[in-house]
């Protein structure tokens, strides 16, 4: 880049984080742990940390439940976004990417900015990014093009959400990234809701495998926040929970579920509130589909077998 770019854009980085406006918005708060907390320049064209390829192993061998739980996800996102020049990436709680969809012939130019397996995007390594400060704010977000903190990324427009483990610990960040000039406000907030169903899915397929022998129950959505899932064993306890079943119930965080009775939960006094909660909710779905239950299925983000095997449990009839 131009020394005058270089320059411009470190003169307003540094002159935002001087105003103080670090107290009010998000995106200078950022800036601030950037220059003030990592000692990192915004002028500075160092290439981003990688770790090498036998780390990188060492990572993805840890990570194999979150990755094999992703897999689907981020096919279908990729569908989605891949041929609108972006790259769809996988992130672990260290900022490193350990998996990864493109286009191949975007390959060469996607390596060369560091979007690529292996690359280390914390913000302690490439300050505001949209890895690195989903990371910390623990919250989707968009860092598009001079809102990084580094010059060199500045090209970059990056669509970062978290992803949750079956615990409610956070697992990683599902990024979409695109170097193109073009992408704009309406397309990224389509990327958005694309990147935040993705890794609402991740979270379902990594909660059903950590409860595989329980009973999977959707619960609705309330209060703004996705209605999320609950397994229950056989004793009708509830013994696990995803995040936002935990935010919609008012249980805590991110520690291991006390086993508590399903109906102390849905503010029921028998079992039969447990089938009550999950009746309505298909019920609705197969309404909303008008009876499809593929369609259904999708949008409760089930398998179609999972579905028929419920609406056989609860003696729900298709019509």
């Amino acid at each position: 880049m131009k020394g005058r770019q270089l320059s411009h854009h470190s003169a307003r980085v540094e002159a935002a984080i001087a105003s103080g406006e670090a107290a009010k918005s998000s995106l200078v708060a950022s800036w601030c742990r950037s220059l003030r907390l990592h000692h990192l320049d915004p002028a500075g064209t160092r290439p981003p940390v990688r770790l090498s390829d036998c780390e990188l192993a060492t990572v993805r061998e840890r990570l194999e439940p979150l990755l094999r739980a992703a897999r689907p996800g981020m096919d279908r996102l990729y569908q989605a976004v891949g041929a609108a020049g972006c790259c769809v990436l996988l992130a672990d709680r260290d900022g490193v990417p350990v998996d990864r969809r493109g286009v191949v012939a975007d390959d060469e130019t996607f390596r060369s900015w560091g979007l690529w397996t292996g690359a280390v995007w914390s913000e302690a390594q490439e300050g505001t990014n949209g890895i690195g400060t989903c990371l910390v704010e623990q919250r989707a977000l968009t860092i598009d093009r001079d809102q990084h903190f580094f010059t060199r990324n500045t090209l970059l427009s990056c669509t970062a959400v978290p992803v949750y483990d079956a615990e409610a610990k956070l697992a990683g960040v599902l990024d979409v990234s695109s170097c193109r000039a073009d992408r704009t406000d309406a397309f990224t907030g389509l990327i958005a809701l694309a990147a935040g169903e993705a890794a609402r899915r991740i979270e379902a397929e990594m909660f059903r495998a950590a409860f595989a022998g329980a009973r999977i129950v959707l619960l609705p959505a309330t209060d703004g926040h996705g209605g999320g899932l609950l397994a229950v064993d056989a004793d009708d306890l509830v013994i696990g929970a995803t995040r936002s079943a935990r935010q919609v119930l008012g249980l805590p965080g991110d520690r291991p579920l006390r086993p508590v009775p399903a109906a102390d939960l849905l503010g029921g006094t028998d079992q039969d509130q447990l089938g009550g909660v999950e009746r309505g909710l298909l019920q609705r779905a197969l309404s909303r589909s008008q009876g499809n239950v593929s369609a259904a299925a999708k949008a409760l983000g089930i398998s179609r077998a999972t579905l028929h095997r419920k609406l056989k449990q609860l003696a729900i009839k298709q019509h």
